[in-house]
């Protein structure tokens, strides 16, 4: 853990802990928070809670956009577990006949981490050379490569309706402007 106190003398009255703990093992565990200053005094009445659960396998979750049909723009959402993000990770955009009309990078879709990401990105329905898509249904699937190796696929436990957007690994998302 790290604590950097509040400087007053500079009118910044807050204070941050890192925590920054390590989890060998795969788990639920839950992180319990409550505070008191030097003499004694509580932070608060209620301590804060959080239950999370650690997954060590690096894989990836159902990848959604989301508004999904979409007007001006959609972004990504999906889960990353492990301990370190894909070092290749792609989306290929697709017509239904297949042919690939845009490819987003990793680069492009902004900074990563592992856990729950929405991207900062946002697909503005656009090709490969900038011109807009006419409406209609696309698909597009996601590629990443870690050590060599594709991700294999994350289910959340709470997670039993999503599968039901996807054919062999491939999602549907709607333009509609």
């Amino acid at each position: 853990m790290r604590f950097t106190p509040a400087n007053l003398s500079t009118g910044n009255n807050t204070a941050t802990i890192d925590f920054l703990p390590y989890f060998p093992e795969e788990g639920d565990y839950e992180l319990i928070v409550s505070g008191r200053d030097v003499i004694g005094n509580t932070a608060g009445a209620i301590e804060y809670h959080i239950s999370f659960k650690v997954i060590t396998k690096a894989m990836i979750s159902n990848l959604l956009n989301y508004p999904n049909p979409f007007t001006t723009s959609t972004a990504f959402v999906f889960t990353i577990t492990g301990s370190e993000v894909p070092q290749n990770m792609r989306i290929q955009i697709l017509t239904i006949t297949g042919k690939v009309v845009r490819e987003i990078t990793k680069d492009e879709l902004g900074p990563l981490h592992v856990g729950r990401n929405m991207t900062e990105f946002k697909w503005d329905g656009t090709d490969a050379y900038g011109a807009k898509l006419a409406n209609g249904v696309y698909l597009y699937r996601v590629l990443t490569n870690l050590n060599g190796r594709s991700l294999e696929k994350y289910k959340p436990e709470n997670d039993s309706k999503t599968d039901k957007f996807f054919t062999k690994g491939y999602g549907k998302m709607v333009i509609l402007r």
